[in-house]
């Protein structure tokens, strides 16, 4: 092992006075040495950085729908412009006159940035490949529920993912101090205690960890389905690792704890399918003919742009002592074209009932019958 330590050494020593006849050549003092020698490695960084975008965007069909180069700029350029100039300015360190006193902080703290932009970038990443895998499956196509599927798992990992990677490059931080490995050292012997108060610490957090994975795998609902839960019909739009925002027909946000999906029952409209069967209720008079409005009906729909043509119907459901309730059914391929379907089928009806059968819309009778004072004294009048 000697004569290889002394190989080391004396390339060592070959490299420190290469480095110094360099210095003496360019007439520098240390200080300014050790200045050059951080701009240029900032410079490089900078410009690899450029260079690397440039052959992306080069390389890049900009007139395609998706391009895998171009998003990969989108999030990773941020990312990589600090990463490169900070592991060139770690490198250069050896080449620096920096006192030892100030060497081992400068190089701790550059080393701790290194790995909180290499987790950042890994993130990053991952929504690079989230872009690519929503481009193939368009959530907002018409049939999209594998889709929707695939966006749900993938939202729901790409937090569990963050969160991961977030945790690993905290550790590494942590460990990367030599008074932290020791403290946990010492500490091996307490985890069992410890684990305990954790769990009872953390049961909330993992209750919800689990809901999401059974939300994310099991699926009772999905991103982008349309659901009424507490009273309130609206569509998925956020799936977190804690809570389901959903956002509500007139623009609010109903934001509930995800393990209300797994403990509570809701509605789910597109579970299996988007088309739904809309129902129209109209009151009228006993004298209504009812084919009537069945004729009308189908008029209606004939040319109607929302009905799929698939469910039509009229029929009496029910009877009062005043009025009859008349059902129509109607359908459409989701549930907004259905609302707005029954709506138009509603208007139609009762304009046409307005304008032919005004006497047989909803009305009350009124008989009227003379007393017997009356009738005497209208007998008394007769001659």
């Amino acid at each position: 092992m000697a004569p290889l330590i002394d190989a080391d050494k004396e390339v060592d020593m070959l490299f420190d006075q290469t480095i110094e006849q360099l210095r003496q050549t360019l007439h520098l003092p240390y200080w300014a040495w050790d200045m050059l020698v951080l701009l240029v490695a900032v410079s490089l960084g900078i410009l690899l950085k450029i260079f690397i975008s440039w052959i992306l965007r080069r390389t890049a069909n900009r007139e395609a729908p998706f391009s895998f180069y171009l998003t990969a700029i989108r999030y990773l350029g941020k990312p990589f412009a600090y990463f490169l100039p900070l592991l060139l300015v770690r490198l250069s360190l050896p080449f620096l006159y920096m006192p030892h006193a100030y060497r081992y902080p400068v190089g701790k703290i550059l080393q701790i940035g290194i790995i909180i932009v290499l987790a950042w970038i890994i993130i990053n990443g991952f929504r690079v490949v989230e872009a690519y895998v929503g481009y193939k499956f368009d959530v907002h196509a018409v049939d999209n529920f594998k889709a929707r599927k695939i966006h749900t798992q993938l939202q729901f990992l790409h937090r569990v993912f963050s969160v991961i990677i977030i945790i690993l490059a905290i550790s590494a931080i942590l460990l990367s101090f030599k008074s932290v490995r020791n403290i946990g050292t010492g500490l091996l012997a307490g985890v069992g205690v410890s684990s305990i108060i954790v769990g009872f610490a953390a049961q909330n957090m993992l209750a919800n960890l689990f809901a999401g994975l059974q939300i994310a795998f099991a699926q009772p609902m999905r991103i982008d389905d349309i659901v009424v839960v507490e009273g309130e019909w609206g569509r998925i739009e956020e799936i977190t690792l804690t809570y389901v925002v959903v956002k509500i027909w007139d623009l609010r946000r109903l934001v509930l704890p995800i393990t209300y999906f797994t403990q509570k029952p809701f509605q789910n409209w597109s579970r299996t399918s988007t088309d739904l069967i809309g129902t129209v209720f109209i009151y009228a008079d006993y004298s209504l003919p009812v084919q009537a409005i069945r004729d009308e009906l189908d008029r209606l729909l004939a040319q109607h742009p929302l009905w799929d043509g698939k469910v039509k119907a009229v029929q009496v459901t029910d009877t009062s002592e005043h009025t009859m309730q008349v059902r129509i059914l109607v359908s459409a391929s989701d549930s907004d074209k259905t609302f707005n379907l029954r709506c138009d089928v509603r208007e139609k009806i009762i304009t046409f009932l307005q304008q032919h059968y005004p006497q047989c819309l909803p009305h009350a009778r009124v008989e009227l019958y003379p007393s017997p004072a009356s009738a005497r004294s209208a007998e008394k009048l007769t001659p």
